[in-house]
């Protein structure tokens, strides 16, 4: 019995440790790029779009559309590494377990 009360306070010690990742991860910030850095996109944790910056070298009124999408792959870029580095961080929390339903930042 000694051993599932062990079980219980590790479960209870990881729980704890999740829930404190998941509030930690909204803190967290991530900046990606696109164009070889004319574009850059900063998402946080929660996989929200808190800025956009664009080299001003490359506006024209032609390059509308080019503009756009190199705003949406900085934006997937930098969500694409907030998405690994909240994956490392939760490894290493549950020690490498797959958690079934457990799916985060979201």
């Amino acid at each position: 019995m000694t051993n599932m009360n062990q079980l219980f306070k590790q479960a209870q010690q990881m729980q704890k440790k999740m829930q404190e990742m998941q509030e930690k991860s909204e803190s967290i910030t991530q900046e990606g790029t696109a164009g070889g850095g004319m574009v850059k996109a900063t998402v946080n944790g929660k996989g929200q779009l808190l800025a956009v910056k664009i080299d001003p070298s490359i506006v024209n009124k032609d390059d509308v559309e080019m503009i756009e999408d190199l705003v949406i792959a900085s934006f997937n870029d930098a969500k694409s590494k907030i998405d690994e580095r909240i994956g490392a961080e939760m490894s290493s929390i549950t020690g490498g377990l797959n958690i079934p339903g457990l799916k985060l930042p979201f």
